[in-house]
C-alpha cells in the first residue's frame, strides 16, 4: 500500500547556532485541518537531487501536536543532501513527506522519566516536555505530567551547542517536578553548568532515585523498583549509537531492566 504524501510549507526559521549551523523549523500541512502524531515520532521527508535522485530521510519531530503544524530540529551536515535542503530553505518553501511514523513514545502508564539526549537527539525530548507541561494555548500552564519526576539530561561539547536552552530553564523554573541539566564536554573555564558526559548524570539521577525509592529498612537500595507488572521509573535516550550504547550499559549495570530503556539512534 503506497503511503500519502503531504506537503509541509516553511512558516518559521530559526537559527539555533550559527557554528553548528543547526536550525529550528517550523511546518504548516495545508492539506490537513489537523496533523496528528504522538511526542517523539518521526517524519520522513521525501525530495530528489539535481540528477534526479529520490531520497528519503526520517527527522524527529521537535515539537507536540499543534494543529496542523509540526517543527524540526536540523543540523547542516558537509555533503548530507537532506541536511543542506533544509538548513537552506526559506520561509514559504515546500517539502513533501509521509508520517507519522515510529514507537519512541513515552510508555503508559508514566512513570519518573529521565530524558537523554546529545545533539540533535533533543527534538523528540522537546516534543515529550511540551506534552507533559504545555507552555502554548489552549492548555498553556496546564501540567499533564501527573506529579512524575522529569529529568532532561542534554550533553554537548559547547556552550553555543546547547539547542532550546532558554526555553528548558523556563520550564524548570516554572514546573518544580522538572529538572534540567545541560553538561558539556568541553568547557571553558567559566562555564557553571555540568561537565562531563550525559550518563555520568544519568548514574547519579538513577542511583539517588533507587535510594529514595527503597523500601524501608531494606538493606541495599535496587537501582529500580517495581510496581506491580511495571516500573517505577524509564530513560529514554536519543542520539548517536557511542552515547546511547553508553548509557545503555551504565542503566543495565545498574540492574535496571530491557524494557526499562527506551532508545532512538540516527546513525
Amino acid at each position: 500500500m503506497e503511503r500519502a504524501l503531504y506537503t509541509a510549507t516553511l512558516v518559521r526559521k530559526l537559527c539555533l547556532s550559527e557554528p553548528a549551523q543547526c536550525f529550528h523549523l517550523e511546518f504548516s500541512v495545508g492539506e490537513l485541518a489537523e496533523f496528528d502524531f504522538a511526542p517523539g515520532q518521526f517524519v520522513s521527508l521525501v525530495a530528489d537531487d539535481p540528477s534526479g535522485k529520490s531520497h528519503t530521510r526520517a527527522y524527529s519531530l521537535a515539537s507536540a501536536p499543534r494543529g496542523n503544524q509540526f517543527d524540526l530540529c536540523v543540523n547542516r551536515v558537509q555533503g548530507g543532501f537532506f541536511s543542506n535542503l533544509l538548513a537552506d530553505l526559506e520561509v514559504g518553501g515546500t517539502v513533501r513527506f509521509h508520517g507519522p511514523h515510529g514507537m519512541f513514545l513515552l510508555r503508559q502508564p508514566l512513570t519518573d522519566s529521565i530524558l537523554i539526549a546529545t545533539g540533535t537527539g533533543i527534538a523528540p525530548m522537546r516534543g515529550f516536555a511540551q506534552a507533559l507541561f504545555p507552555q502554548s494555548s489552549p492548555r498553556a500552564g496546564e501540567d499533564r505530567s501527573e506529579g512524575r519526576e522529569i529529568w532532561l539530561v542534554y550533553g554537548t561539547r559547547y556552550p553555543s551547542e546547547i539547542y532550546y536552552r532558554d526555553e528548558f530553564e523556563r520550564l524548570a523554573e516554572r514546573h518544580a517536578n522538572f529538572h534540567y541539566i545541560a553538561t558539556l564536554s568541553r568547557p571553558h573555564e567559566s562555564w557553571e553548568g555540568g561537565r562531563g558526559y550525559v550518563q555520568e548524570f544519568v548514574e547519579k539521577i538513577a542511583v539517588e532515585h533507587a535510594a529514595s525509592h527503597a523500601p524501608v529498612g531494606s538493606a541495599k537500595a535496587e537501582a529500580t523498583v517495581a510496581e506491580g507488572a511495571g516500573f517505577n521509573i524509564h530513560a529514554y535516550i536519543c542520539g548517536l549509537n557511542e552515547m546511547v550504547s553508553a548509557n545503555r550499559e551504565t542503566l543495565k549495570r545498574l540492574g535496571w531492566e530491557r524494557k526499562q530503556i527506551v532508545f532512538e539512534r540516527y546513525d
